[in-house]
């Protein structure tokens, strides 16, 4: 069994056993979570109703947090002439083709989001050279994430300025951050809401009974608060028409 240091014991003694947060109380008592000396990051766990076993009941897409995540992506593009200058112009920290490919079957790997135009992904035979070193680590250019596209301007924005990938592991849950401890309680609860929705909208239409199974948030340090799920979706839905 996992030891724990006096700091995580006290913080632990904040949350009440047995009890099942609002997200307003969830994301106040976060925060008080967040006792390191840096900046911690603020994660999102989702444990959903589906068996990702199954190809129509997985769960993978990406969401713009209106307050970002806190930290800034960087951002690979591989692509060649025009769309290589669209792609500097967002403000793409690597952009290149061939050269990109050799430095990273190299073991160079510094960035954290890899996007691609369509044509580069044959040209360069990058799935069949890279698939054994991106995919595991989930930085593979993928069209369901959105990351093999046309559009790289938009696409390199977008990531530049707080969109996040999610998608189920192997037990159904989906892990993702959704800001810093030094984020306002309401820039928290906004991202929060928005992270929940943009997984409430990807529901798949043959799962039945409960979607969100369990909830809880939580500091890069610290234990993790659980959440209502009881009327979550139509408190969702309430939050995001209002």
């Amino acid at each position: 069994m996992a030891k724990h240091g006096k700091r995580y014991l006290q913080t632990l003694s904040l949350i009440e056993p047995n009890r099942l947060y609002s997200l307003n109380e969830a994301v106040a008592l976060v925060k008080k979570l967040a006792t390191a000396k840096f900046d911690e990051t603020i994660n999102l766990s989702v444990r959903l109703g589906v068996d990702p076993r199954h190809a129509d009941q997985q769960v993978r897409g990406t969401v713009i947090l209106p307050y970002g995540t806190g930290k800034e992506k960087k951002v690979l593009v591989f692509a060649e002439g025009e769309k290589a200058q669209e792609a500097r112009e967002a403000g793409a920290d690597y952009v290149g083709g061939e050269d990109l490919v050799k430095q990273i079957e190299g073991g160079w790997l510094n960035f954290d989001v890899a996007i691609a135009t369509p044509d580069i992904m044959g040209v360069l035979k990058i799935p069949s050279r890279l698939g054994k070193i991106l995919g595991p680590r989930g930085l593979m250019p993928n069209p369901k994430a959105g990351t093999v596209t046309q559009d790289i301007f938009k696409t390199v924005k977008e990531y530049k300025s707080g969109k996040v990938e999610f998608r189920t592991d192997r037990y159904g849950i989906i892990h993702m951050p959704i800001g810093k401890a030094s984020f306002s309680e309401e820039a928290l609860l906004k991202n929060l809401v928005t992270a929940l929705y943009a997984i409430l909208r990807l529901k798949p239409a043959v799962v039945k009974g409960q979607y969100f199974r369990s909830v809880y948030i939580s500091p890069s340090m610290g234990p993790s608060v659980p959440i209502e799920t009881k009327n979550l979706t139509e408190i969702l839905r309430r939050e995001e028409v209002a």
